[in-house]
């Protein structure tokens, strides 16, 4: 019996086959932009919501020929946190599927940070704070208390003062 083998991340760990299955090809007009999904699954969401009006970013999505070219990186990168003994998981994308709702739970019982709107992306251990808040004191400190949340390497801080779209420091979903 041939062993098929498809590894959920497009990554390929035993090598033997790989199958895809007809439903999984989407067909794709000539003309129209390439098809984007949240390929690798890095969790993306919102954690507050009290800006109405705050330009919302647009969640992690590649194109297939992104998951591709990304794949060999994604790999090297995840892994070699665990290869130098920074990580006790294999791959530290793993830790992303824990560290995202501990923040998220961090930020919305800390209480100051009820007024904003913000929305939170893991990807190897680093997240990233996109959306608004009311002061940049309030923008540094919630980078700090994020910092606070274990297994957190790194914060990438994205967020703005305020609503105008065009100080956005993100790409946004389209209108």
């Amino acid at each position: 019996m041939r062993r098929v083998c498809v590894f959920f991340r497009f990554f390929l760990s035993c090598g033997v086959v790989v199958a895809m299955a007809p439903s999984l090809a989407i067909a794709q007009v000539p003309g129209s932009p390439a098809p984007r999904t949240n390929a690798f699954n890095d969790p993306f969401v919102q954690v507050t919501s009290a800006i109405p009006a705050c330009p919302v970013p647009e969640g992690p999505l590649y194109t297939e020929a992104e998951v591709r070219e990304l794949a060999h990186v994604r790999s090297q990168h995840g892994g070699s946190c665990h290869r130098v003994g920074r990580c006790r998981l294999p791959n530290s994308y793993l830790y992303d599927v824990e560290i995202i709702p501990r923040v998220q739970r961090y930020i919305q019982q800390d209480g100051r940070f009820d007024d904003t709107s913000v929305w939170v992306l893991g990807e190897r251990r680093l997240v990233t704070l996109k959306g608004c808040v009311q002061s940049q004191a309030q923008s540094e400190a919630l980078e700090k208390a994020v910092w606070l949340v274990d297994d957190v390497m790194g914060v990438i801080n994205l967020l703005q003062v305020g609503t105008a779209r065009g100080a956005a420091r993100y790409p946004l979903v389209a209108p």
